[in-house]
């Protein structure tokens, strides 16, 4: 199974967010500096597999927001 652009975005969101609760709840430095730098890792990893993904689309410019559609008149 092929992980997708946005499973990459998830996992990285999913981690650095429970990173942040393991630095409130005074895990040991060792692991929070090994976990900061694996999410630095994380999100090199999604940003490269979201720009050099294959999704395509036919909106243009012209067609305004996705979430607001304007009649083309």
């Amino acid at each position: 199974m092929k992980i997708q652009a946005m499973d990459w975005v998830w996992i990285t969101t999913v981690f650095l967010v429970l990173l942040t609760v393991a630095a409130a709840l005074n895990v040991r430095f060792a692991w929070i500096f090994f976990a900061t730098v694996t999410g630095q890792a994380l999100v090199l990893v999604m940003v490269y597999k979201v720009l050099t993904d294959s999704w395509d689309t036919r909106k243009t410019f012209e067609d305004f927001y996705e979430d607001c559609p304007v009649r083309k008149e």
